[in-house]
């Protein structure tokens, strides 16, 4: 095993995948309403993406996770979890997990224990029912509760991925660190990010800095500073009042991109090395060029060789326009 190391000698041990760009919600800082999805002939096969996070993992990648769109709504996806649970079996990955809206979790949580997933991230950013519908458009509190019981009782570890949204869902954190210390899941909040036209939405109105978050909570909570990782980019704190953990990941206020280990694969196979920045590399044509692996392992190492030392994200009165034009949806988690 070879290993891939960028030029900031970062190794790559991180891989997201988004399986699909499709979505079941129309999240307001993720999505327009109207949505264009992409045509089938663009999106690599459950075959295709096998053979891709394959050859990363021969590569050094340790971990994958699974992201979207929405990953659970793609037809037969689980065959793709099924097949790459072999790498996990073998020892060759850590660990295989997902991001989900938790919509259809209630359907898969037990299979996906089975097949050895060991945690789940869910993005789930109010628990109030009415807001949870005018934020998502489309979603279902109720849904994605059954879905975080069903995740439980399958023994899976739940971690809340919340999007902080000044005016719309700040009046509900401590609620928040109060039902998630209860119910044993973990709770990252994440600060909302320019990425893709989301039709007419205002972005820094939305934008709430994680540091004023931050010293918000400690008139409530004993927050406790805690050397503890998951692989990506969140610094925890632990509540001293509930023993739950809660992870702050601020792109705008605090670039992480020191340490950074990942890289993103969207659904079309393009991999683009940095959230943040629109440089990216088609993996899709040698892929489909050769029965091999070898162009595209060639590819995979020339885009990693190209991998910046970090983003230029940026939310001001000057800059409403989104840093990136692709959707967030498209990129994956």
């Amino acid at each position: 095993m070879s290993g891939m190391i960028d030029p900031f000698g970062r190794a790559i041990s991180y891989l997201r995948v988004s399986v699909t760009d499709r979505c079941d919600f129309r999240c307001l800082y993720c999505m327009s309403e109207d949505m264009t999805f992409l045509p089938k002939s663009d999106i690599l096969s459950l075959e295709e993406l096998d053979r891709v996070c394959s050859a990363f993992v021969r590569q050094g990648v340790r971990k994958l996770r699974m992201t979207g769109g929405e990953p659970l709504v793609r037809r037969n996806i689980m065959s793709l979890f099924r097949g790459l649970s072999r790498h996990l079996e073998s020892g060759a990955l850590d660990e295989l997990t997902l991001t989900t809206n938790g919509s259809q979790l209630h359907r898969f949580a037990q299979e996906l224990a089975d097949l050895g997933m060991r945690r789940i991230n869910v993005s789930l950013d109010t628990l109030n029912p009415d807001k949870f519908a005018a934020i998502t458009r489309w979603g279902k509190l109720d849904k994605v509760m059954a879905g975080l019981e069903a995740a439980k009782a399958a023994g899976l570890k739940v971690k809340i991925n919340a999007v902080a949204l000044k005016g719309v869902n700040d009046d509900e954190f401590d609620r928040m660190i109060a039902w998630c210390g209860e119910e044993g899941f973990d709770l990252t909040f994440i600060e909302v990010m320019p990425m893709g036209d989301i039709g007419g939405e205002d972005r820094v109105g939305q934008y709430l800095p994680l540091s004023v978050l931050r010293e918000n909570l400690r008139e409530n909570w004993t927050l406790e500073d805690i050397d503890y990782k998951t692989g990506g980019p969140a610094s925890y704190v632990r509540i001293a009042e509930t023993g739950g953990r809660v992870g702050f990941i601020t792109p705008m206020t605090h670039n992480f991109c020191e340490s950074c280990n990942r890289v993103r694969l969207t659904c079309t196979g393009t991999l683009y090395m940095c959230l943040g920045q629109e440089d990216a590399a088609d993996l899709r044509a040698p892929l489909r060029e050769s029965d091999g692996d070898d162009l595209l392992e060639a590819a995979m190492r020339e885009a990693i060789a190209r991998k910046p030392k970090g983003h230029d994200f940026i939310i001001d009165r000057d800059h409403t326009r989104p840093a990136v034009s692709r959707h967030m949806s498209v990129t994956g988690g």
